[in-house]
């Protein structure tokens, strides 16, 4: 393993290896990608619609009267009708990612509201009862709630990730755009005073 690890840098000698490596130069990097955004897709088109069953609307509840960013939706709605809402936030935070094969700009915007979903649920960890195990004391999380909101920092990373992924995008449109040349073209005059000869 170690010597196939250290052959990865260095010129492909049989036809196999050199067939993976180019594959991985031409097709990796557009995969892995598509990747990220469809496996973020599928947790909030799933999450999303767990949020519909009163098997879920319940188990917020901890989660949610603890939290003093949240708690006081309880106060609008009701345990299940918080828990759909959530449902419709998230599949439509799951459609607008799912929407970057349509636009930059619609991942985008799923991409920063995804983040803040990801920053309440981990913001969770401090205000939830029974995330730290105080008989094996800190670091020792539980599995649930813990470790379970823990994951959300992952999350959270490639949410920031999927938005920046987006805004980069818009920006090289931007600037393909033949518009956005003419607006930025510069005046021909000023630049032949600056002209090497």
């Amino acid at each position: 393993m170690t010597q196939a690890i250290n052959r990865l840098g260095k010129q492909p000698t049989s036809r196999s290896t050199f067939g993976i490596l180019h594959l991985a130069d031409t097709y990796g990097c557009a995969a892995t990608t598509a990747g990220l955004y469809v496996s973020i897709t599928v947790i909030y088109a799933w999450f999303g619609g767990m949020k519909f069953t009163a098997y879920e609307a319940q188990g917020l509840v901890d989660l949610v009267s603890n939290s003093a960013l949240v708690s006081w939706m309880y106060a609008i709605f009701s345990v299940r009708g918080f828990s759909s809402f959530l449902g419709v936030l998230e599949l439509s935070i799951g459609a607008l990612i799912a929407a970057r094969f349509i636009s930059p700009v619609y991942s985008l915007l799923g991409g920063v509201l995804s983040s803040g979903l990801f920053v309440t649920t981990i913001s969770f960890m401090v205000t939830t009862p029974g995330v730290i195990v105080p008989e094996l004391g800190f670091p020792a999380i539980s599995v649930a709630p813990g470790q379970f909101l823990l994951k959300d920092v992952g999350l959270l990373a490639l949410s920031l990730w999927i938005a920046m992924d987006s805004l980069l995008a818009i920006r090289v449109r931007q600037n393909l755009d033949p518009r956005a040349w003419q607006l930025e073209r510069p005046d021909p005059a000023r630049i032949g005073a600056f002209a090497i000869h």
